[in-house]
């Protein structure tokens, strides 16, 4: 006859021996597990931007472990100041297994449950971006990647623990610190030791380490980027900016964009050379003034005599979008010039940590440069000034700037693109929009100088005059870059509280410290999507160029033509670059 009693008990007990088993294993935290599943669920929730499995069970293994380590320090501040004051007895050793082995089942297919959840939000972000979604098994993968993610991190953890108790012995022998304060002067000493060297030797080592990488890649040139002949290029013989000093994005710059011919040929219009003067990090020699050194450069070919001149304020190595600068050199039929200056070798994500001093000190010597020689001549014997900054590029080129009484005062249009939060004059103008206007589409004033656009539609509202000169920045509502903010810790944006944007999931929520490290996800994910979403801007650079420096002649056919170029061309960049 079966007997159920038996068996059961014969379960339980193996039940107890497999988590002990376990417990003696990876010496687990139940408390820590518990919260280590909440920020897992929290993790997978729908940010900003799409992810793939890979990258999003990197980012949650990374957010189990803090919630891993949150769930350790509750569990020992309950055993040290409430549990003594407890006058329960402890419950029998089945009980206290039983309930950890719910722990374990609840965990496991709480995670698993989240997963199939996040896998539709996933369908549905790639969907309002136009994009292929993801399976639901596929993204079951995530859930293995984070555990081991998760662990290598408490590992690692666990590693420094051992080298703060060794410290403490250390101490405890031959300083004589008492028993009870080693194990926090030892946490003393790592800690002292540990920012000394990163905030000091290390942090500068790194910089300096990652700025001899990349000076590497500067000093190289693509084989697809040829020395110009033109005098109207700096890096040509007639240059006094040379070849080999302008670095990698310098020489590209200055190779590729289009002709005076194929302007013609697009445009049916006679045509200009166009002009770009460029400056590399090692074009100056001795005390010489870079940005001085561009304007000679604008001097020499002539720039000042142009009907456009357009500064350029470039990002980390020096990049300049080929397509903001193709845009509008087709539409003024060559008769443009543009300047641009490196200030770094390091891509934007490190120089956005380590140069925004740099970007800023350049953006503004480079145009005060240009300023000075242009606004000497009489009015009507000089070309428009515009100014152009993307991401990184937008934060130095609105530092020339004092305010928007500076701005209309100096320039004759300005056009930003992805701005940082962190972005002075920007964060100005959404601070103070119109009451009833979103923080992802503000009004600023009416519209009647500053504007905001997502698309070619955005530029023509409000319906309000638009005075010159125009500035415009454009901003999509998936962009991290333009959200992302430390004020995402503490406080709900209002770009989450309003109306959000149109490409922005409406599951996604704000969570205290969760937000925060979701959208700072986001940020090496921004080019990862479709053009129209994320940093992606594509050929919504033309229509802003059209919106606040249209030539006279500008027609919606012509913009059509130029559109389908410098489209080609980017996809050519992108595939030879």
């Amino acid at each position: 006859m079966f007997d159920t009693a038996s068996t059961l008990t014969k379960l339980r007990a193996r039940g107890v021996v497999l988590v002990r088993r376990v417990e003696d294993i990876i010496d687990l935290n139940y408390v820590g597990l518990v919260v280590a599943t909440v920020f897992f669920a929290l993790s997978v929730t729908p940010s900003l931007l799409p992810r793939d499995w890979l990258f999003q069970g990197l980012i949650s293994g990374i957010n189990a472990a803090l919630g891993y380590g949150v769930g350790c320090v509750l569990e020992w501040l309950f055993r040290l100041w409430v549990r003594p004051r407890l006058k329960i007895a402890p419950p029998p050793t089945w009980v206290r297994y039983s309930v950890k082995s719910a722990i374990l089942l609840t965990a496991a297919v709480s995670a698993a449950l989240m997963l199939v959840q996040s896998a539709r939000w996933q369908r549905e972000i790639t969907a309002l971006m136009g994009m292929a979604g993801t399976t639901t098994p596929a993204y079951l993968r995530t859930g293995l990647l984070s555990m081991a993610v998760g662990a290598a991190v408490v590992a690692s953890y666990r590693t420094v623990r051992e080298i703060i108790l060794f410290l403490a012995r250390l101490l405890n022998r031959w300083v004589r610190v008492p028993r009870e304060l080693a194990p926090a002067a030892g946490l003393l000493v790592l800690i002292v030791l540990t920012v000394t060297v990163f905030n000091g030797v290390a942090s500068r080592a790194f910089f300096a380490v990652a700025n001899s990488a990349f000076s590497v890649r500067n000093d190289h040139t693509s084989m697809n980027a040829v020395q110009p002949v033109q005098p109207e290029r700096s890096g040509s013989p007639a240059s006094l900016a040379k070849w080999e000093t302008l670095g990698y994005e310098g020489r590209w710059f200055v190779s590729h964009g289009p002709t005076a011919s194929k302007i013609g040929e697009v445009t049916g219009k006679p045509a200009k050379e166009p002009i770009r003067a460029y400056v590399g990090l090692e074009s100056t020699e001795g005390e010489q003034d870079p940005a001085e050194l561009a304007a000679a450069e604008l001097e020499r070919t002539g720039a000042f005599d142009r009907k456009v001149l357009v500064v350029m304020t470039t990002t980390g190595t020096g990049w300049v979008n080929a397509m903001a600068a193709g845009a509008i050199e087709y539409m003024y039929g060559g008769d443009s010039a543009i300047v641009a200056s490196q200030y770094s070798y390091l891509p934007s994500v490190l120089s956005f940590l380590a140069d925004r001093g740099k970007a800023t000190t350049a953006g503004r010597n480079l145009f005060d440069a240009v300023y000075r020689h242009w606004s000497v001549r009489p009015r009507d014997q000089r070309p428009k000034l515009l100014v152009y900054g993307e991401s990184l590029g937008s934060q130095g080129s609105e530092a020339a700037f004092d305010g928007l009484a500076d701005l209309r005062t100096k320039i004759d249009g300005a056009l930003w693109v992805g701005p940082p939060n962190s972005n002075r004059l920007w964060e100005q103008f959404v601070s103070r929009r119109d009451p009833g206007s979103r923080e992802v589409a503000p009004v600023y004033a009416d519209g009647l100088v500053v504007r905001f656009a997502s698309d070619s539609a955005d530029l023509a509202r409000p319906s309000t005059e638009w005075r010159p000169p125009r500035i415009a920045y454009l901003q999509h509502a998936s962009d991290p870059i333009v959200w992302w903010s430390t004020d995402l810790i503490f406080s709900q944006p209002d770009w989450l509280s309003e109306p959000r944007g149109a490409d922005v999931s409406s599951q996604m929520r704000w969570w205290p410290f969760v937000t925060f490290w979701q959208v700072a996800a986001d940020l090496t994910n921004a080019q990862a999507v479709t053009d129209g979403h994320g940093h992606r801007y594509g050929s919504l650079v033309l229509d802003g160029w059209a919106a606040i420096a249209a030539p006279p002649d500008w027609t919606a056919g012509m913009s059509d033509r130029i559109r389908a170029e410098v489209e080609t061309a980017e996809d050519f960049e992108r595939t030879i670059k």
